[in-house]
């Protein structure tokens, strides 16, 4: 398990073998982690050794400390690849998670006039504000506000927004969605956020903000979401062109 003729340093080989045991659920999040001291003597290495891979996976979200009770497991992230345009439900299942919707509002009203222009709407015309939380495998994980054109989706109902709302664009209004632009920065949570995504104030949150575009260049959504920053993290792979 630990070589100490390996090249490999005996923190690395530790850090990498308690991320082992997370990964392959021998270790579940909440459960405890054995002392510095019982590792360093299980292991036959130094408890600074033991405390540099510990907090190596502190660091990387694998573990957590809490003052006086020990180290624990975490619950981990889930992670997005932000190299293809997919909606929240479809990215949950690709994931073998459960994914669900709680609608906390609905509503048709005219659209004021920034969403109008980001919309390329007309006068009067009327946009959907749907707000919902994002939930996987029934824990809270973002709370997302969406407005949508009406003209684009007539007969749009809080039953429908049950289920992937993309799926429902293009499978049964054959729509085709061509591409999104996004921004991801960290914001500090606000009343609702505390309130729906069960976090404590001053935690940060990822906020994403994204505007969708039909194939033929059709705006189609702006929407807002707070995640939890705890709880999901964004992965994007570069080329060096």
């Amino acid at each position: 398990m630990i070589d100490k003729n390996s090249p490999l340093p005996l923190y690395y080989q530790l850090e990498e073998h308690i991320k082992q045991t997370i990964e392959s659920e021998e270790l579940m999040p909440g459960d405890s982690l054995p002392s510095e001291r019982e590792l360093s003597e299980s292991y036959q290495i130094s408890r600074m050794t033991v405390r540099q891979a510990i907090t190596n996976l502190v660091n990387k979200g694998y573990l957590f400390r809490e003052k006086g009770k020990g180290t624990f497991v975490s619950n981990q992230k889930f992670e997005q690849n932000l190299q293809g345009l997919t909606s929240f439900t479809e990215d949950m299942k690709a994931r073998k998670l459960v994914p669900g919707n709680k609608l906390l509002h609905f509503e048709i009203f005219p659209a004021d006039q920034d969403i109008k222009e980001r919309l390329d709407l007309g006068e009067e015309e009327l946009i959907y504000k749907i707000k919902r939380l994002r939930l996987a495998n029934e824990e809270p994980i973002a709370l997302e506000t969406s407005y949508l054109p009406v003209k684009l989706i007539p007969g749009l109902t809080p039953e429908i927004l049950e289920e992937s709302l993309y799926t429902y664009i293009e499978d049964e209004l054959h729509l085709n969605i061509g591409h999104a632009t996004q921004t991801v920065e960290a914001a500090l949570v606000n009343d609702e956020d505390i309130k729906h995504l069960k976090i404590k104030k001053g935690v940060p949150v990822l906020l994403i903000q994204r505007e969708t575009f039909l194939e033929n260049g059709t705006p189609l959504e702006l929407v807002r979401s707070s995640y939890r920053a705890d709880k999901y993290k964004f992965k994007i792979d570069i080329e060096r062109k």
